[in-house]
């Protein structure tokens, strides 16, 4: 019994240690308030004090409480229970530790999560949280897009199936919860008119780059069909005036602290393509090319800090010289989606617009242009219904005399019918 209670005892203490919690507190000399914690060092197999400085209070208990999660200390948890918007931020910083995710991604998970932090609910501790409170939050974001909603709807999700998982929780208020549908009514991204292209190209050409630093570019995503962030992300390198085509293989992204970088693409991603450039904008794609000559890398494109163009600050320069020229509803993807457009409305078949576009399945660009397909779906038609008709597959003379006879049988009955 006494070497049971000892075990016991031991037990206990040996927890403790391992559950040391941390504190946190005011420094009057640093005027800063400083976080006390620990970490397990895996050489020594102990754990370290550390201590770091934050400017509030609340930033230190933040962090602290970040610092308990991951280490999954019991005796925190149970003490200060999990609060819902911490539990999400977690799960988002687990992800990326492990490179299950990149940086776009955190980026945009992180855009949820902070949406959800404006509602009061989210600082509550997830053993609080009932599905009436999750659902009338959803609901409360039906004028969001879709995309939108699936996206919160998919951290709560998340959130507490690991809470369930990791034993926080029982019972998981999700199971009840379904996602409203968008009240918004989603407008589809606009081609240029060919009038309109006509008078966007016309004008970029005969501009100079001084005028319209970004021509070049805009030239470029109208007639070679790229991404933005592929666009800005373009060397002279990568520019093949001997095959006359442009390499496409990274783009320009950012961190998860919002800065701008160069991302190279993997090399299975079906993003990487090489696209021909038309002979009508190659002499201007030449003389931007000689004005990279000098920069770093021979960046096509920078702003003037030298520093990499933020895609938001090219697309809202085009919609200033869009509003010039009194063409609405056009963003950088409009021209994309122009490029798109004019290869199918010249008869391009779908697998070879899919490749040079850059999708990853033909499925995309088929729904992406479903409205374009569908206008040259009877003018295709027609030439299926010809083929039938010269191969003699249908008796021209048959179907005709079979035609007049329905006709006439209508006629009859009409004039029984006293019908003009």
């Amino acid at each position: 019994m006494e070497n049971e209670q000892k075990s016991l005892g031991g037990d206990i203490m040996e927890k403790s240690k391992k559950e040391k919690v941390g504190s946190i507190y005011y420094d009057k000399n640093r005027k800063s308030w400083r976080c006390t914690y620990y970490i397990y060092e895996k050489d020594t197999q102990k754990e370290t004090r550390k201590t770091k400085s934050f400017l509030t209070e609340q930033e230190a208990k933040d962090f602290l409480t970040s610092i308990q999660y991951q280490k999954g200390n019991e005796l925190f948890i149970k003490n200060n229970g999990i609060p819902l918007n911490q539990l999400m931020r977690e799960n988002l910083q687990r992800k990326l530790d492990m490179n299950l995710i990149g940086d776009r991604s955190y980026i945009r998970i992180m855009e949820s999560i902070k949406k959800i932090e404006k509602s009061p609910m989210s600082k509550k501790n997830i053993n609080e949280i009932t599905s009436n409170e999750i659902q009338n939050y959803l609901n409360s974001l039906k004028d969001y897009s879709n995309s939108t909603i699936k996206k919160v709807k998919e951290q709560f999700s998340q959130a507490f199936r690991d809470a369930v998982n990791k034993g926080y929780i029982v019972r998981n208020p999700m199971l009840e919860v379904i996602r409203p549908k968008s009240t918004q009514i989603r407008k589809p991204v606009r081609a240029l008119e060919i009038e309109e292209q006509q008078k966007l190209t016309n004008y970029l050409i005969s501009a100079s780059i001084a005028e319209v630093p970004f021509k070049v570019l805009y030239l470029i995503q109208m007639y070679l069909g790229l991404r933005i962030g592929e666009a800005l992300a373009l060397r002279s390198t990568d520019i093949n005036l001997h095959r006359n085509l442009i390499i496409v293989d990274k783009t320009l992204s950012k961190d998860k602290a919002g800065r701008i970088i160069m991302k190279y693409l993997p090399k299975t991603y079906a993003g990487i393509r090489e696209v021909p450039i038309p002979v009508f904008i190659r002499n201007e794609i030449i003389n931007q090319m000689k004005l990279a000559e000098n920069n770093k890398d021979k960046q096509l494109f920078l702003d003037k800090n030298e520093n990499y163009v933020r895609p938001e600050n090219a697309n809202r320069r085009l919609r200033e010289l869009m509003k010039e020229m009194s063409i609405q509803g056009i963003s950088s993807h409009s021209l994309r989606h122009t490029y798109g457009t004019r290869c199918i409305e010249a008869g391009m078949r779908a697998v070879a617009l899919q490749r040079l576009m850059g999708h990853s399945d033909v499925s995309i660009t088929l729904n992406t242009y479903t409205s374009v397909f569908n206008k040259y779906k009877e003018a295709e038609l027609e030439k299926v219904n010809n083929y039938y008709m010269n191969n003699e597959i249908v008796s021209a003379e048959n179907l005709l005399a079979k035609n007049n006879n329905i006709i006439e049988s209508m006629s009859n009955e009409r004039e029984e019918k006293g019908i003009e």
